[in-house]
């Protein structure tokens, strides 16, 4: 029986949900290392949602969970029915959503709220030390829930291949240390199980995004 990974979305698309390349390349990954896929998200309202045609929020109104759904072919479950004595790690794309749905990072950054189900089940598997993949935008979270934690979300120079590169720097002002790693590589928090790797942060050819989060999934399934 291959290890159980619960994977946890926050809606759909880039800007107001979960970024579709990171969460497909996650379950393909998880698939080739023989592990199941468990996928969870929050039923709550996004934050709003945005025009991915325009990049502007409109007036309509979603579900993080009936959205995360699209990403899931419909096999999905709501998070507070996660129950972590049955799975072996936990993995969390990125894209806005993580910043918007899961967490108020978007609007507060470094003092931002978590929201109390998905800081709970990141706490649970910690806890249980159970390892916590997470790529792009959500080692925020890691960064606010677990103070001096290691962590990457790349390199801390802004440039233009680096363009969000002052998450880092606000990560540093939480107590974490953030180490600089290129999109193809991961870092490990050998102590609290965390395994980060920068992915959409970084203006980076899709394949090389794909690879380094490939090799975040074979090291969290490593450690499960």
């Amino acid at each position: 029986m291959g290890k159980r990974v619960a994977v946890v979305l926050a809606g759909c698309g880039v800007y107001d949900g979960s970024e579709i390349h990171e969460s497909s390349a996650v379950l393909v990954h998880l698939s080739r290392e023989g592990a199941q896929a468990e996928v969870y998200a929050p039923d709550v309202d996004q934050m709003h949602v945005v025009d991915h045609v325009k990049g502007q929020p409109t007036q309509e109104k979603r579900n993080v969970l009936v959205e995360s759904a699209r990403i899931a072919r419909g096999n999905i479950k709501d998070l507070a029915k996660l129950d972590v004595k049955g799975l072996d790690a936990l993995i969390i794309p990125g894209g806005f959503g993580v910043a918007k749905n899961l967490s108020t990072w978007a609007t507060q950054g470094k003092n931002c709220i978590v929201s109390k189900e998905v800081e709970d089940v990141l706490k649970a598997f910690h806890t249980a030390k159970k390892p916590i993949g997470l790529c792009c935008i959500s080692p925020v979270l890691a960064a606010k829930i677990f103070p001096g934690c290691e962590l990457t979300v790349g390199h801390d120079t802004e440039c233009e291949k680096w363009p969000y590169a002052k998450t880092a720097e606000t990560m540093k002002e939480l107590g974490c240390k953030h180490v600089n790693k290129h999109v193809t590589e991961i870092h490990v928090d050998v102590k609290n199980k965390l395994v980060t790797t920068s992915a959409f942060m970084c203006n980076a050819p899709i394949h090389e995004i794909y690879d380094g989060i490939g090799k975040m999934v074979k090291e969290v399934v490593r450690l499960a």
